[in-house]
């Protein structure tokens, strides 16, 4: 549940590291709650199979990792998406139409939504995240760089029940959902979050959203096994989080990245795989691993756009316009409320 609401009208803190005076710039604080690391990691390891959540891989630096992952040249979603983005601006503006509100449910860094900002002039952009701190930081670089939009951040978990504030508009609004982080949930998921859009966006709502489509199996294969051991960094990284936060003997040279795309289930398994049998303590609890068994860390679906359309129209959605780049690695939907 959301704990309640407030709104950050000075900035200062924002102000002092910007040096620059938005006048349209809010903070809508619903102080979500985080999972406990230690009971994750423990209700985790008693499962069988055993898992880990990914939200957990993003500490600092595991965030950093995931920049280096981005920037490998066997991990093409990035550059795709925005290819897509860049070759199909004024169409996908056009088809937004303006002075619409604009909500991004997992903003980030705010770099992604630029090319909307340049050409829809919103009524107003809402970013939403978890993080207040990288959140205040990058609306406020946003709110400097684009004084005539009223921002209105939201800090708050948009993979679970919430409100968008009072001061967003009903009417029209645009959700822009980039990145494929749809993949990351379960088909049944994918319905209950594309669901819960949908009724934020009311009968006249549109979602702009990226999804991986199925491809080659070689083509992902070695894009969550690039070469450069960033991928598997990035995994491995989990395990030390957990080593350097909890009590605990793990060690983390006793297991090993193993990333595969799963062709009956349609999608990219992560998982951390232990070379050698051993008991694992955390916080005075025992898990026993077997040779070559497995923790759980992520899945991220792929879907042809016949598929996700499908899932799409079972959350309440009707396809209005699909942008792919040249080999159909990718695809940008646009999507309105049925």
């Amino acid at each position: 549940m959301i704990a309640g609401s407030s709104v950050e009208s000075s900035w200062r803190t924002v102000l002092r590291e910007t040096r620059k005076a938005p006048l349209s710039l809010y903070f809508h604080d619903y102080r979500p709650e985080t999972e406990d690391l230690l009971k994750a990691v423990i209700r985790g390891l008693a499962q069988e199979p055993k898992r880990l959540h990914p939200k957990f891989f993003y500490d600092e630096a595991g965030s950093k990792i995931f920049e280096a992952i981005c920037e490998q040249p066997e991990y093409y979603l990035p550059r795709v998406e925005q290819r897509i983005y860049a070759d199909n601006a004024e169409e996908i503006a056009a088809h937004l139409g303006r002075h619409r509100p604009l909500i991004e449910p997992g903003a980030g860094n705010g770099v992604k939504v630029r090319f909307l900002l340049d050409r829809m002039a919103p009524s107003l952009y809402a970013p939403m995240d978890i993080s207040a701190a990288h959140l205040k930081a990058s609306a406020a670089r946003l709110a400097c760089d684009y004084p005539n939009i009223p921002i209105h951040a939201v800090c708050v978990d948009h993979t679970g029940e919430y409100e968008l504030p009072d001061e967003i508009p009903t009417k029209e609004r645009i959700f822009f959902y980039p990145g494929s982080s749809l993949g990351n949930f379960s088909p049944a998921e994918a319905i209950h979050f594309l669901s819960d859009l949908r009724d934020k966006a009311g009968d006249d709502g549109l979602l702009l959203i990226g999804i991986d489509t199925k491809k080659d199996s070689d083509v992902l294969d070695r894009a969550y096994n690039d070469a450069a051991g960033a991928t598997a960094a990035f995994n491995l990284n989990l395990l030390e989080r957990i080593r350097n936060q909890l009590d605990t003997d793990l060690d983390p040279a006793r297991f090993e990245h193993h990333a595969f795309y799963n062709r009956e289930l349609g999608r990219v398994e992560m998982h951390l795989r232990c070379v050698r049998g051993h008991a694992l303590r955390v916080n005075g609890q025992s898990f026993h691993f077997e040779s070559g068994e497995t923790i759980h860390t992520e899945n991220s679906y792929k879907y042809s756009p016949d598929e996700f359309l499908i899932l799409a129209k079972a959350a309440g959605w009707e396809g209005e316009a699909l942008w792919l780049d040249a080999d159909r690695q990718f695809s940008v939907h646009l999507l309105r409320s049925d």
